[in-house]
């Protein structure tokens, strides 16, 4: 097999709509459940983020300049359904601000990827309905979707409904529904919520399908692969149970349109089996065109067993041990580039469809004063993050095996954060960029984009589609 990637492979970044545009009170957007969340004091607000709503030409310019043709970005719902109900009309200044970013996109050589929701959702339909608790909030997602379908369908080809879906199956807080019931079993009340995001999945994919029949949907998983601690065959079979439950019962879902078997019987023999409505059967059958995933990092765990009482995410939690085999972040995360190859082959055999990476990266700390980044910017210098570029050079590298040595269809290599955004908690310790963005937690600075080292490896490593990592 000749050892190149295909001339139409994606290189590019991924963000949030809330981690990157700020502009919070401006363009007639909503409130969003993410303006009214407590932070950490310690921490920033999203209030200005990167200041992306006003600053998109200089980072389109510089991610055309990084050699990207693929850029994914979410929808802030809020902009563009102020409340995110049924019968409220569309604000048109958010539909604006989102032409604009597609059109200028386009105009750079950079193909969109829409994600509608990305953790977030209008305030109103957390107070008032529990977010995706309710089946009237699962409607007003599809009408959110198809709005957006229709007004930016006719440019943007590449779709998707839910970042990292399958943990709305782990936890609460991104489904926006956290108000448990009284008297409901709080597992019973997650894996609900989870199927109830499944339906709003399913009837996004059905809105494109047929609206926009020649674009393509995705659903996305955070695959973080699983190894036993020892070589027992109970460690071992816990091991495989935990893949499949966080890992392969979304792609199994998305993939062939129902509840895998073993899914099926974890939650009837536990009584957490979702009240499935008339539709909902049907509605599953709408799969995806592709399977698209985050990756970055493995897990180890030791010898366990999943009881009655609790989801299986918290059971899985309390056996993960550090894997003496890998290096790690300061945030624990460790670095398995083996591991995205195993997952590659796992999810494409698996499904039966193609993969793409949608988000992978290396955190890292690099705090500066202001006045060390006016001494470096006088002495010509830059920051030194080898450990990125080693990082990605790897990462890549298992990509490449996974393609050319077992034959997995793999459609990109999109890296998480390109230009320095604020972590998911709302800081700025954690670091993903290969630009950096000058402010911190609470000093907000002038947000100048400052290259870093791995600005130029990753620019000859894309521009080259993946052939000179050097």
């Amino acid at each position: 097999m000749e050892r190149k990637l295909p001339d139409n492979f994606y290189w590019g970044g991924s963000v949030s709509s809330f981690q990157t545009e700020g502009a919070r009170n401006e363009g007639g957007k909503g409130v969003c459940v993410y303006d009214v969340r407590p932070m950490n004091p310690e921490f920033s607000d999203w209030s200005v983020a990167i200041d992306e709503y006003h600053r998109y030409d200089e980072d389109i310019a510089l991610m055309k300049d990084m050699g990207f043709n693929f850029y994914r970005f979410s929808i802030c719902w809020s902009r563009i359904i102020p409340n995110g109900t049924l019968d409220e009309p569309v604000n048109e200044e958010g539909v604006k601000f989102y032409n604009e970013l597609i059109d200028k996109l386009l105009a750079a050589g950079i193909e969109p990827m829409i994600t509608l929701v990305h953790f977030d959702m209008p305030y109103h339909l957390v107070k008032e309905y529990n977010g995706f608790a309710s089946r009237y909030v699962v409607d007003c997602f599809e009408r959110y979707a198809k709005v957006c379908i229709e007004r930016f369908g006719d440019r943007v080809k590449h779709w998707m409904s839910f970042n990292e879906q399958n943990l709305h199956a782990m936890m609460l807080r991104v489904s926006n529904a956290e108000e448990i019931p009284e008297g409901v079993d709080p597992a019973k009340h997650l894996y609900q919520v989870n199927h109830n995001v499944f339906i709003a999945h399913c009837k996004a994919v059905r809105a494109l399908r047929n609206m926009q029949p020649d674009a393509k949907f995705c659903g996305m998983s955070a695959v973080t692969n699983i190894y036993p601690y020892s070589n027992t065959p109970k460690n071992n079979l816990f091991a495989w149970q935990a893949y499949q439950y966080m890992n392969g019962f979304h792609t199994d879902v998305f993939s062939k349109g129902k509840y895998p078997d073993y899914m099926v019987a974890y939650l009837t023999n536990r009584g957490w089996m979702p009240k499935f409505e008339e539709e909902d059967e049907e509605l599953l059958k709408y799969t995806v065109d592709y399977i698209a995933f985050s990756y970055y990092r493995s897990n180890t765990i030791t010898e366990g067993e999943f009881d009655y009482k609790r989801p299986y995410h918290e059971v899985v939690g309390e056996h993960v041990v550090k894997n003496p085999h890998c290096e790690a972040n300061e945030w624990g995360w460790e670095i398995d580039p083996q591991g995205l190859r195993w997952t590659m082959n796992d999810l494409y055999n698996r499904s039966g469809l193609p993969v793409f990476i949608l988000e992978n990266g290396i955190g890292w700390r690099e705090d500066m004063t202001q006045e060390e980044v006016d001494a470096m910017l006088a002495a010509g210098k830059t920051i030194e993050d080898d450990y990125r570029i080693n990082y990605h050079r790897d990462h890549i590298k298992e990509m490449k095996n996974a393609i050319f040595e077992e034959g997995v269809e793999c459609l990109g290599y999109i890296t998480w954060g390109p230009i320095d955004i604020l972590a998911s908690m709302c800081n700025m310790d954690k670091r993903y960029g290969f630009v950096y963005v000058n402010r911190t937690n609470k000093d907000l600075r002038d947000l100048k984009r400052i290259p870093k080292k791995s600005y130029q490896w990753v620019k000859k490593a894309f521009e080259s589609n993946g052939e000179d990592l050097d």
